[in-house]
């Protein structure tokens, strides 16, 4: 874990130009070049189910809410949204064991009270669960 609380995705440090040479970048990554931890949106379940978001302050003062948990979501219909209940995830596209864990992320197949339906969105960034009807 970083000491600033966030993850760094780079290159490493010297690769070959093809000919066999070594190219060295000039410069490391800079700490608001730095990426953030994947937040693992879980399947609210219970009785009192509720979403529960996290506010996270970004560069600049901007505030970002993270979906720490999702009990509904935004359905897209013919006749618009309608917010339904989500009751289980049937697969994940991005690992199989999401789908176990109950983790929604973009393109995974979540059942609800309006049917089946396919998250279009990414949870963890936008604060909620956008979804389209796939099936009634």
């Amino acid at each position: 874990m970083s000491q600033f609380g966030s993850q760094i995705h780079k290159r490493p440090g010297r690769k070959t130009s093809g000919n066999g040479k070594l190219k060295i970048k000039n410069r490391d990554k800079r700490r608001h070049e730095m990426g953030g931890y994947f937040v693992a949106t879980k399947l609210s379940t219970g009785a009192d189910a509720k979403n529960i978001t996290k506010v996270a302050r970004t560069r600049g003062g901007t505030r970002k809410s993270k979906l720490k948990n999702a009990a509904f979501a935004n359905i897209l219909t013919k006749s618009g949204y309608k917010k339904a209940k989500i009751t289980g995830v049937a697969e994940s596209r991005d690992n199989r064991n999401f789908a176990r864990l109950n983790i929604i992320t973009k393109g995974t197949l979540i059942d609800t009270d309006a049917g089946r339906a396919m998250v279009i969105n990414r949870p963890g960034r936008d604060g909620c669960v956008n979804a389209r009807l796939v099936e009634k």
